[in-house]
């Protein structure tokens, strides 16, 4: 375990993390085998993290693989398409990447990535083409976006130890919508602005999964309370039969707990992040894991880190740091309306 540097630390210090005992989750018990899932926060390879493919792809996030290995499932929102070529579109932030990237996600230990986000389609249909070629080729599945409505909006389902588990990746992010969703007889993203596709798919997949995990790409970017839209799009997607629902987007860490009985995180920060790092909360992510027995979770275990000046990877706090951080984020959930317990 690496400690942060000083001049990180004094960024932390800047913001104020609070002391504190570590709040722990009440226990609660349920039948049946388990699965534990893992969700890290924005991935993306611009500037430092794309000099980390250059250098050696296969330990571009540092130390925190282990926190991805050991889960059964592990997923992340991957926010750099994979191409070469492409027309750049009509935006402030453009991203792209190269065939490495995929190494670097699949030797960190992750089985799934969302491209249901706002850079996904950076480059166009085109990107988006190479983008899902360049996963498939590697072993990498992707979810939220295909080449129709029909596979945007499918789940990725997978069953491990005789669960069956089913992934969805919705964005609601504006930028470019009209261009950008899937329909019919185009390519393009899971969009759910217009929530009524997205929360039918969810519950069709109810009727044959143990588990229904969404990944939402939502709410606005640096706050680190959620927007009244996420909250109620969390409230509809409970209601639409989730069990677990991840997002992403603010690139800073939101508020985690119960909405009725589904968990919600509604924003894990910034994993691995090369660009545009603009608030001291901008540096902070982590690696949630979540331990499920049939439909509950009976174990969560928030993992923080932060981002190395140095190389953008992602490095673990000190035990004290890291207690203190966990603190920070527990008290994240008063202003995101959510539960300590379902």
């Amino acid at each position: 375990m690496r400690a942060l540097g000083t001049c990180l630390l004094l960024l932390l210090l800047l913001t104020g993390c609070t002391g504190g005992e570590l709040e722990a989750d009440p226990p609660v018990r349920a039948e049946g085998p388990s699965l534990t899932l893992a969700f890290g926060g924005d991935v993306n390879f611009e500037g430092k993290t794309q000099e980390l493919l250059e250098k050696d792809p296969a330990t571009a996030f540092g130390p925190v693989v282990d926190e991805l290995k050991s889960a059964d499932l592990a997923i992340v929102n991957l926010e750099t398409p994979i191409t070469t070529r492409g027309t750049a579109q009509q935006k402030r932030y453009l991203f792209r990447t190269d065939a490495r990237a995929v190494t670097a996600i699949k030797s960190a230990g992750v089985d799934l990535i969302s491209l249901a986000n706002n850079h996904t389609l950076d480059y166009g249909q085109v990107g988006l083409f190479d983008t899902m070629s360049a996963a498939w080729r590697g072993g990498l599945p992707t979810v939220g976006a295909g080449r129709n409505a029909a596979q945007a909006y499918a789940p990725w389902r997978t069953t491990i130890r005789g669960i069956r588990v089913s992934v969805f990746a919705f964005s609601q992010v504006s930028d470019l919508a009209e261009e950008w969703t899937a329909t019919k007889s185009r390519a393009g993203l899971a969009l759910a602005i217009d929530r009524r596709q997205a929360l039918a798919a969810v519950r069709a997949a109810r009727k044959t999964s143990d588990v229904v995990v969404v990944a939402p790409h939502w709410g606005s970017e640096h706050d680190r309370c959620p927007t009244a839209d996420q909250r109620s799009f969390a409230a509809d997607l409970s209601a639409a039969g989730a069990d677990v629902v991840v997002g992403a987007h603010a690139h800073v860490l939101q508020g985690q707990g119960y909405e009725g009985k589904t968990f919600v995180a509604y924003g894990m920060g910034n994993l691995l992040w090369g660009s545009g790092l603009l608030t001291p909360e901008d540096w902070r992510g982590g690696v949630l894991h979540l331990t499920l027995r049939g439909r509950t979770v009976v174990e969560r275990d928030f993992t923080p880190t932060a981002l190395s000046p140095e190389t953008r990877q992602p490095v673990e706090f000190t035990p004290a740091e890291r207690d203190k951080e966990r603190a920070r984020v527990n008290g994240l959930r008063d202003c995101a309306e959510l539960q300590q317990t379902p």
